[in-house]
């Protein structure tokens, strides 16, 4: 029987295929063309395009086995912030992480990011890690302050024909922080 996680902000929620478009539009919004600008996690100077992700490249994460989204929303109940987790191995991987671009700086993102690390915990896993455009000085440095490290491994970053054409040559950097168990 799967439990559904509480998460310590009530904002918080895992979400579900209902959700797939408003994540789509904010995963867009933030990563690529003039709506990313207005915030500070932009790609659109490196990787052109308006695309971030598509309905089935979404689908697909989404019914992943050991994968979920949590989602952020607003009073509205607006979507404005969200995460994929997955699991690989003994670690949690977290990607398509987003916030809304004209609300970034205001905490929702580290609200979104201490979700992610109480859910990994309740599945009993210690370790978070990513991988973060290693041109990305800000976030990496946000990243950071928020306890992740570098680990020393950087992997391509192949152009897919979805995710936008590369301005530049680029490359990831690998991030992970171990979590503390609760006593």
């Amino acid at each position: 029987m799967l439990t559904i996680p509480l998460f310590s902000n009530p904002s918080i929620a895992l979400a579900n295929l209902q959700d797939l478009t408003a994540i789509k539009n904010l995963l867009n919004s933030a990563y690529r063309g003039d709506s990313s600008r207005k915030g500070w996690t932009t790609e659109a100077d490196i990787i052109a395009g308006d695309v971030r992700t598509d309905d089935n490249n979404l689908q697909e994460i989404m019914q992943q086995e050991g994968s979920v989204f949590l989602k952020y929303n607003d009073t509205g109940n607006n979507i404005v912030g969200c995460v994929n987790l997955q699991q690989h191995g003994d670690k949690i991987y977290l990607g398509m992480f987003s916030v809304n671009p004209q609300l970034q700086g205001l905490g929702i993102g580290r609200h979104v990011l201490r979700a992610a690390e109480e859910y990994a915990l309740t599945l009993n896993y210690y370790i978070i890690y990513m991988s973060v455009i290693s041109l990305r000085s800000e976030l990496i440095d946000w990243y950071k302050r928020n306890g992740y490290e570098e680990t020393g491994e950087r992997k391509p970053f192949v152009e897919d024909g979805l995710t936008g054409k590369h301005l530049k040559p680029l490359e990831f950097l690998i991030l992970q922080k171990e979590l503390a168990a609760a006593s």
